[in-house]
């Protein structure tokens, strides 16, 4: 299983905090934004994890995240010279990809939930195409689900005028392999790029598309706007402030998924043990 963490564009709705920063490395709330999409496809089991950055942006990244020896995952970098699509990421990506099954999220992406890691895996261990519905308020702003009588899809609109449901596809998708000789396929759209609404139609041409609906037990946010990056940071911070626990925390993941072990933990923990953050992983270990 590989995945794919999408975290270039020009964060140009966030103007002027992106003049100097890439958008994804912006803090939401007590972490930089891309820690939470690359938790998820954590959660969802991947440890071989590709992140595709704007070229000036990839040194930044490389102090960020390394190589992810240090959580016991894999992770490399491709610069995507100009934006060209989400879909693109199969085409910058496909000698990651290979022959294995792929898992894509959107840098600016947010979800929580209790059951996220079976949620995901489902999705990680389907077959075809399998994306995430979540119901909205104002489905114009997304691609939208339509579904019949027998709750199957029949069809997905990107920003609809007059919707079909308020079922909106976010952006955590799973494929096959097979997804990079799609994307190939495919013509770019009006504005020259490669949809990602294409290639999953694509899919539900096929009868091979899995829509799995979230809930009201999770939570979906889009920090791509400085309204909703400050809605984000007041989620995390009132969850975690709440419970006392993190959200998007990668040496927790790591270490409850095994991938690193005590010693391994508590020498992650040594740097940072005076912040908030360090102290949190120390309490944890504390209780094993």
């Amino acid at each position: 299983m590989k995945g794919i963490v999408l975290s270039g564009g020009s964060g140009t709705r966030l103007y002027p905090m992106t003049r100097a920063a890439n958008k994804q490395l912006l803090p939401v709330y007590n972490k930089p934004m891309v820690y939470y999409p690359l938790t998820t496809m954590m959660l969802a089991g991947c440890r071989d994890i590709l992140l595709i950055v704007n070229p000036g942006d990839v040194e930044a990244y490389r102090r960020l995240f390394g190589d992810g020896n240090q959580w016991g995952i894999n992770v490399s970098y491709e610069p995507q010279l100009k934006p060209g699509g989400i879909a693109e990421a199969f085409i910058i990506g496909r000698k990651f990809i290979g022959n294995s099954r792929v898992g894509l999220i959107l840098g600016d992406n947010l979800f929580y939930g209790d059951s996220l890691p079976e949620v995901a895996g489902r999705g990680a261990e389907g077959k075809g195409a399998w994306v995430y519905a979540y119901w909205v308020a104002d489905p114009t702003a997304y691609g939208v689900v339509e579904f019949d009588a027998a709750q199957r899809p029949v069809s997905i609109v990107e920003k609809p005028k007059q919707p079909r449901s308020n079922w909106a596809v976010t952006g955590l998708y799973f494929y096959d392999s097979d997804v990079c000789d799609v994307a190939t396929q495919v013509p770019r759209s009006a504005r020259g790029e490669l949809e990602i609404s294409d290639i999953n139609a694509h899919y539900l041409k096929e009868g091979r598309l899995t829509v799995e609906r979230l809930g009201r037990g999770y939570a979906w946010l889009d920090t791509g706007t400085p309204s909703s990056l400050l809605r984000a940071a007041q989620f995390v911070e009132t969850v975690e402030e709440r419970q006392g626990l993190q959200i998007g925390s990668p040496e927790e993941i790591a270490w409850r998924k095994g991938y690193i072990d005590d010693g391994a933990f508590e020498k992650l923990i040594q740097p940072i043990r005076e912040s908030e953050y360090g102290k949190y992983l120390q309490r944890l270990l504390a209780r094993g």
